[in-house]
């Protein structure tokens, strides 16, 4: 389930609650005095088995002895009657429930669900602190205050943060159009509470808790779509300690979960802060300024202590300052004092008339390099700063602030309360401290990035790159048939190799020194001679590792040294012999580290970071979830320290950073074709500007499959699903939509005739805004599907023919869709074709329905549905000849 009368649970018609009381202290009292004494403006009934009355309201003692069946139930009873209360209220009718009851036991908690199931009655709950629903008067819980009306929604699996946040908020003034608490949600959860408020008119931002995600596909997919309309800000709880140090591989030991949860935030476009207070302050933030685009920023300040430390505040936080033009600190000369700052921060000296303000703002707004602006006033006596605020609002208006450009912070507090409020009612971002502007400028600008990652779509598999997979399920087939888990170094390299890895030649011997000399002779000096143990998973740690042996005796000496330290350190290992590998020598290398490991909640991962023997110490390293393009590679590089390195410095070349990317999709690819892949080490991969190569590797392998793309916590681009196919003696392509359609996409609404568009989408117009196509092209293939027909124009060049798109509720019950083709090229059956595909696809994902809202003179349109077995009602509503085609797919 997701959002299935869900309506019910926040805007009820009546509610009842179950175990209202009079006893003070208790739960139901203190539930029904919430209810009682707000303005809910619903029907309000008590049922209680030793009352008859409460509060002048009669009480009945079973629900089905109330004169209508409640919209919501609030139960505040004992464990043991939870199942019974539910399935009373299931058979009656009722679609919402709060189960506040604690101390439920499973099998008490599994008949509660059975009981609501079977009649699609949802539960918030139990064990929660109930909901507040500010705009509807609606406070179900046992809170000790009420919320103010806002357009924050904040959802949270702590009770206790629920009622502190609600002090806190409460007496800041800061207003919210739902306040929920989750309690052990056995069945609405995050997922469904993301879909909810995704589409709620009354919500502006999604505030959220975390101590633990359960369905994290559910909740990916979730989360991506409430992210692309809203802002979705998280505070995550429980971080874990930094590594599983038992794990076999050194990624094992870096991939520690909250560091997991920190990548699922970032890939699903949602920004995590660490503290409530950020919490607020980035939903302030993006509320008002998310459309900014800049990386950089301006200060303007009339005092240069503040202006310091604002700049030192952007030193910390990682946001770099903009260099004013020449031009631009000419244009400033002219209208400041000479004694002013010269650069950023630019400060126009404590003495400011308002005119000197205007000026300056003006001189900034003019020159769009200059990035954000951060206005930073401290009271005078020279000028009130109302006076200020009120001269600097037009211009902030402007329409040279779209997207906004402005933030402010007006430093004191009775003295600027004003000048704040004013710039507060005219919607500009605004501040107390410095430091709180550059912090939330520079959430805004992870918020940008974790954005740009929500609109990556990848497939699981790249036609360029696709791995020797049957070669590759024969290497683990075989280790697995012998009891193995973990593959040799010549095997993992093997792998790696079948996935267009650069690896360095490797051969395997028997562990004698002799064998040992003439590997080394075949390879060609200098060369790497390592132990090789199933036993020893990190050979350095045992001195199973020498390097840089020049000829025959070095590699002699070496061989019996090592079998005989080896022995003394590790006597019960088992040794298979040695490998012996070419020594690689590159001019200006980095080690990195590539690696895989999977999460107990969200699946496999991979990692990136700076590799060698200290890769726990340096501790460098990124993580991001699969799968991987070469723009969510190179943006999970970006994350890491090293990668300062790779871009290169003085007279040390840049690294081939496409082919570390390379390396990064293969082994997303390698995780989505082998289920078996449990963890991954690639360490060192060497790379410099000839490229990246692989020195080391360790593959750990599980009999229970638990990589897959069927794994991933993100659905791939569903690359199975492409199809070519003949049609009016053209070859087309039918194949799901991706998010470099977009300039096509673009092109083909531009050819469309108006009255076509009018048709299908109900309004002439044939271009749209930016993020209006991209949200077309960028889907959730978890959820919605468009298929498009592609075929070469007559400049040879890729064009879109047409589109048949469906958006599936979250219930997947019913899927709304539309199909539109080339003007020219209708009546030619591109559009029976793409709907058959649509069709078929729906069916293949189990929807119920498929409906859509069709103007009634679209002959073409009604025609097509006719012929796919659509049937045909007239809109009762509104009278303007509209019709609903229907049809049932299972």
């Amino acid at each position: 389930m997701s959002i299935r009368n869900l309506d019910s649970l926040f805007d009820p018609a009546s509610i009842a609650v179950l175990g209202a009381s009079h006893r003070a202290g208790s739960l139901g009292a203190t539930v029904w005095r919430n209810l009682t004494h707000g303005n809910y403006g619903g029907r309000l009934y008590a049922v209680n088995l030793k009352h008859r009355a409460l509060d002048g309201h009669k009480v009945v003692a079973h629900a089905r002895d109330l004169p209508e069946v409640p919209a919501l139930a609030v139960i505040c009873t004992p464990p043991a009657s939870v199942p019974g209360l539910i399935k009373e209220l299931a058979e009656l009718g009722t679609r919402a429930a709060v189960v506040m009851t604690a101390g439920m036991d499973n099998d008490q908690k599994q008949a509660m669900l059975a009981a609501a199931r079977a009649h699609l009655l949802r539960i918030l709950g139990p064990n929660c602190l109930g909901l507040l629903s500010p705009h509807k008067g609606v406070n179900a819980s046992f809170a000790h205050t009420d919320a103010l009306p806002g357009e924050l929604a904040f959802v949270s699996q702590s009770g206790a943060l629920v009622t502190a946040m609600l002090d806190w908020a409460k007496w800041r003034g800061i207003g919210f159009s739902h306040f929920v608490s989750l309690g052990e949600h056995a069945d609405v959860d995050f997922g469904d509470m993301l879909d909810y408020l995704a589409s709620d008119p009354k919500t502006r931002a999604i505030l959220l808790y975390i101590e633990s995600i359960e369905s994290p596909r559910k909740f990916m997919s979730a989360a991506r779509a409430a992210a692309r309309n809203k802002p979705v800000i998280v505070v995550k709880a429980g971080r874990s300690p930094q590594g599983q140090l038992a794990a076999a591989s050194h990624t094992g030991a870096l991939a520690g979960s909250d560091m997991v949860y920190d990548a699922a935030i970032d890939r699903a476009g949602m920004l995590r802060v660490n503290t409530l207070q950020e919490l607020f302050l980035a939903a302030q933030t993006l509320s008002r300024f998310r459309t900014n685009t800049s990386d950089v920023m301006t200060i303007l300040t009339n005092g240069g202590g503040a202006g310091v430390m604002a700049a030192d505040a952007a030193a910390w936080a990682g946001v770099k300052l903009a260099q004013l033009s020449a031009t631009t600190q000419q244009k400033l000369d002219a209208v400041l004092p000479a004694n002013w700052s010269h650069g950023n921060p630019v400060d126009i000296i404590g003495d400011a008339p308002v005119a000197r303000y205007e000026q300056a703002l003006k001189i900034l707004t003019d020159d769009t390099t200059t990035g954000a602006l951060l206005f930073i006033h401290a009271p005078t006596a020279i000028v009130p700063s109302a006076d200020i605020a009120r001269a600097l609002v037009p211009l902030a208006q402007h329409e040279s602030f779209i997207p906004p450009r402005l933030m402010s912070c007006w430093l004191g507090d009775p003295a600027v309360a004003e000048a704040r409020q004013i710039f507060q009612g005219a919607d500009i971002a605004t501040f107390y401290t410095p430091e709180q502007a550059v912090r939330a400028f520079a959430m805004l600008v992870n918020y940008r990035r974790n954005q740009a990652e929500l609109s990556e779509a990848p497939s699981a598999l790249q036609a360029d790159l696709r791995p020797d997979t049957a070669a590759i399920k024969a290497i683990v087939a075989k280790a697995l048939a012998a009891g193995r888990e973990m593959l040799t170094e010549p095997e993992a390299k093997a792998v790696l190799s079948a996935c267009h890895i650069p690896v360095v030649p490797t051969l395997r011997v028997r562990a004698s020194p002799a064998a040992a000399v003439k590997a080394a002779l075949t390879i060609g000096f200098p060369v790497v001679l390592k132990i090789l143990s199933d036993d020893i998973t990190h050979k350095s740690d045992v001195g199973g590792v020498a390097l840089n042996l020049r000829d025959e005796a070095d590699v002699r000496v070496a061989a019996r040294t090592m079998l005989a330290r080896v022995k003394r350190q590790r006597p019960a290992a088992v040794i298979q012999g040695f490998t012996v590998q070419a020594m690689l020598q590159r001019a200006h290398a980095q080690e990195l580290i590539i690696g895989s490991a999977t999460d107990p909640v969200f699946g496999p991962v991979i990692l990136f970071g700076q590799g060698g023997t200290a890769v726990e110490v340096t501790a460098d390293r990124a993580i991001a979830l699969p799968p991987l393009n070469a723009q969510l590679a190179k943006a999970l590089v970006a994350r890491t320290r090293v990668s300062r390195l790779l871009a290169g410095w003085r007279d040390t070349p840049a690294v081939d950073e496409a082919a570390v990317h390379q390396a990064l999709v293969a082994v997303s690819q390698l995780l989505a074709e082998v289920p078996q892949i449990a963890e991954l080490d690639i360490n060192p991969l060497i790379a410099n500007f000839e490229g990246a190569v692989v020195l080391d590797a360790r593959i750990r392998l599980s009999a229970a499959g638990p990589a897959g793309a069927a794994n991933f916590a993100i659905r791939p681009y569903p690359v199975e699903l492409e199809e070519t196919l003949s049609w009016d003696g053209r070859t087309i392509c039918l194949r799901p939509i991706r998010p470099e359609d977009e300039a096509r996409h673009m092109e083909f609404l531009q050819h469309l005739d108006p009255e076509d568009i009018r048709m299908r989408v109900f309004y002439s117009r044939r271009t749209m805004e930016r993020t209006e196509l991209a949200r077309l092209v960028q889907i959730d293939y978890a959820r919605e599907m468009a298929f498009v027909a592609l075929a070469p124009g007559p400049d040879g060049i890729l064009q879109t023919l047409g589109v048949a798109r469906a958006m599936v509720d979250p219930d997947n019950i019913e899927a709304e869709f539309g199909v539109i083709v080339r003007s020219e090229l209708k009546g030619k059956g591109l559009g029976t074709l793409l709907m058959a595909k649509l069709i078929a696809y729906l069916r293949s994902h189990g929807t119920q329905r498929l409906v859509a809202t069709v103007l009634g003179h679209n002959d073409r349109m009604l025609k097509l549905g006719k012929h796919q077995g659509f049937q045909e009602r007239t809109s009762s509503e509104g009278g303007d000849g509209t019709k609903s085609l229907f049809l049932t797919l299972h």
